[in-house]
């Protein structure tokens, strides 16, 4: 069992069990062993106008708690190698709104990371910062990482004549990138780029599965800047990333987290309407391709112009800000750039050509793809699928299933012109 405490510098406990981690949320409590949680954001926060809802505040400390946890919880100490038992002590300014919540976070959690949580509320956090509020004028928030996805989203907003507030986490290859995208969409004063400021001593857990509720985080207290009183969070992700089905048996994960899928979507969803917090998540693109959404996108010339600069690379830090070439999201990359009526891909990747690329350390990744691709062509769709649309409501299947399958299509489409099948 992992134990892991998170909580405001006064109510840190004096000893700590001797398998217990801490860490303090916004100021660093000096002392040996206790990491610090995105040191000065409170004070940062309160001077530049946020006045977010206790509700709304708790979403953010939760978020950051299980972040926190999530690097310093090594998964090689799990007698399985991956599956971590996790009991995490989050602080919040009011835990007894989150308390009949219980269950369902441990559950969002388990979907999210594959761990098993025990979360134990106390009023160990901070109250939200107080300053003097002035909403903001922007009329929904749009999640923007410097990947293809993301800017057709914010592309498409735009030219549908919305004014989206553009929420970014701070990724050292990607932030003049996002920061670039945010102005030339909404001009000034239309971006937030935060970090969770996660700091410790000791190894941290790369897999990083629950990062992505920091994302979250960031966009809901963005989202309470704004006027309007239930205002949509936009979550541009092509619906292939978004179900992630597995790509061989026994492959639980290609890809490196569900942080899009619908289930945990809904799951999460469903919390922020169970404690208050007034936002509405949508994935707009859960039913499209990479590719479909390439070709349909509103704004071609700008599209044309910044698509090969975008991000995808699972292993972008690996290879010194390159693409790979040959990662599931390359691939996936590669092939709606294939897909694509309105130009060619002047990415630079290291890897050019599946058939000529050498296997690098980890998963082989070109193989998984093209088992996928002749098991679907071989047997059809649905024996690839499997189990991957259980989530899926009855109405909803079909357009699930036609955008894995048109996925899939897109992949042949790239793995044959490779020469690798």
């Amino acid at each position: 069992m992992i134990k892991v405490i998170c909580t405001s510098v006064d109510r840190l406990p004096a000893q700590l069990g001797e398998s217990e981690r801490a860490f303090t949320y916004f100021k660093s409590a000096r002392r040996e062993g206790v990491g610090t949680i995105a040191k000065s954001w409170h004070g940062s926060l309160k001077r530049k106008g946020f006045r977010p809802s206790p509700e709304t505040w708790d979403f953010v400390q939760f978020c950051l708690a299980v972040c926190a946890t999530d690097l310093c919880a090594l998964r090689s100490t799990s007698s399985d190698g991956w599956t971590r038992t996790i009991e995490l002590n989050v602080g919040l300014f009011d835990p007894m709104r989150w308390e009949p919540w219980k269950t369902e976070l441990e559950q969002l959690l388990k979907v999210l990371t594959g761990d098993y949580w025990t979360l134990i509320f106390t009023d160990a956090g901070l109250p939200p910062p107080q300053g003097r509020f002035t909403a903001k004028d922007q009329d929904c928030v749009s999640l923007l990482s410097g990947g293809l996805d993301s800017l057709i989203g914010g592309l498409n907003l735009v030219a549908q004549g919305r004014r989206p507030l553009f929420v970014s986490q701070l990724a050292h290859e990607d932030s003049q990138r996002q920061r670039d995208y945010a102005h030339l969409l909404g001009g000034a004063g239309a971006h937030y780029q935060w970090s969770h400021g996660i700091s410790f001593k000791g190894p941290r857990e790369p897999s990083t599965r629950g990062r992505s509720l920091a994302f979250y985080a960031f966009a809901v207290l963005a989202a309470s800047r704004l006027g309007a009183p239930r205002p949509t969070v936009f979550i541009p992700e092509n619906g292939f990333i978004c179900v992630n089905p597995p790509l061989v048996p026994g492959r639980v994960s290609s890809l490196s987290t569900r942080t899009t899928h619908p289930l945990f979507i809904s799951k999460l969803q469903r919390v922020l309407d169970g404690v208050g917090v007034s936002v509405q998540l949508e994935l707009p693109y859960r039913y499209k391709t990479k590719g479909q959404m390439m070709n349909e996108c509103l704004d071609q010339p700008r599209l044309l112009r910044l698509a090969s600069d975008t991000t995808s690379c699972g292993r972008f830090r690996t290879y010194n800000r390159t693409h790979c070439g040959r990662c599931v999201p390359c691939m996936i990359r590669r092939a709606a750039f294939t897909a694509w009526t309105g130009g060619a891909d002047q990415t630079d990747y290291v890897y050019p050509n599946l058939k000529t690329s050498e296997k690098s350390s980890g998963p082989d990744d070109p193989m998984a793809v093209a088992l996928a691709v002749l098991t679907a062509r071989e047997k059809g769709i649905d024996r690839f699928l499997g189990a991957s649309l259980a989530f899926a409501s009855v109405p909803e299947r079909p357009h699930y299933r036609a955008v894995l399958s048109n996925g899939i299509q897109e992949l042949e489409a790239l793995l044959t012109g490779d020469g690798l099948l």
